[in-house]
Parts: structure tokens; sequence; C-alpha cells
């Protein structure tokens, strides 16, 4: 089998797995990304204030050795 008709055999196998998969409607997919983006913003606070907390005892360190 050469690597063309590979290549068609794949491409033939994935058109008929997508045909099979269940697409979101717009209100579900909207409702998706609103979770995504929450998501996304309380990690992001999460990692912020540990740096915060990380800077703040590094700084600590710092100042115990700089005198």
């Amino acid at each position: 089998m050469d690597s063309a008709s590979r290549v068609r055999e794949y491409t033939a196998e994935v058109v008929e797995e997508l045909k099979k998969v269940t697409w979101p409607d717009r209100e579900q997919l909207r409702n998706a990304t609103f979770v995504v983006i929450i998501f996304v913003l309380l990690i992001a606070l999460i990692i912020w204030t540990m740096d915060l907390g990380v800077r703040a005892v590094v700084n600590v360190i710092l100042d115990l050795f700089a005198r």
C-alpha cells in the first residue's frame, strides 16, 4: 500500500468519524466559552496571589542577607 492510498484512507476515516460528532449549538458554545473564561481568570488570580506571596518571602530573605 503506497503512502497516497494510506493518506486517502485516513482522510476518509476522519471524515466518517467527524460525521458522528455531536456539535454544540450556539447556546452551549456560549456557555462553555463563558465557563472557560471564568476558569482562566480564576486560575490567573490564584497564580498572581501566589506570585505576590512568594515575592514577599523572597524579598524578606534577601533583606536578611543584604545587611
